[in-house]
């Protein structure tokens, strides 16, 4: 029989996709504001590889990530989940109509998930409405998409950036562990 043991602390991130690059500014601060210091920002990729949220967002999309200098309890998800919603709600067009989209989430050493409302056979519940779903497996030096992932997290760029922030999260969970001796 095996014991329960606390989770290790994981990176936070957040993909964003929006038309208006003037609104990324104040939403990135909002977020600082709740989850500290961003230390991780990529430049605007276009969002090229689906339509889905141009009815509601308009076109041209843009997609761009950040990551926060505080690692986190990875039970907190479904807490940023619906934070990350009341912020999209605060940014909404005189129709209604989103602005941004932001896309919670946190990466291990292991894997990415990402926050979702939408239930599917490969999203396990985690809490209030929340599901969490599996993006990307670290496997043989690189992250690699599932039958599921999403398309644009699956190219080639995406896969660089969590790369690379994988690389920096590393670094600073040998810092933790070396403090902590």
């Amino acid at each position: 029989m095996s014991d329960p043991l606390p989770p290790t602390s994981v990176k936070l991130l957040v993909g964003f996709i929006l038309r208006d690059t003037s609104l990324f500014t104040p939403v990135f601060q909002e977020y600082a504001h709740a989850y500290g210091t961003i230390d991780f920002m990529s430049t605007f990729i276009p969002f090229t590889t689906t339509t889905y949220y141009q009815a509601e967002m308009g076109a041209p999309l843009l997609r761009r990530f950040i990551t926060f200098e505080k690692l986190i309890d990875p039970g907190i998800l479904p807490q940023v989940k619906r934070w990350t919603h009341e912020l999209e709600s605060k940014y909404k067009d005189s129709e209604g109509k989103r602005m941004v989209n932001g896309d919670p989430g946190y990466l291990s050493l292991n894997h990415l998930i990402l926050a979702t409302h939408k239930k599917h056979s490969h999203r396990p519940y985690l809490r209030d409405g929340i599901y969490a779903d599996l993006t990307l497996l670290y496997q043989r030096k690189s992250f690699h998409p599932l039958p599921w992932t999403y398309p644009d997290y699956g190219s080639a760029q995406i896969i660089d950036i969590m790369n690379r922030v994988r690389e920096h999260y590393k670094m600073q969970l040998r810092e933790e562990c070396e403090a902590s001796a």
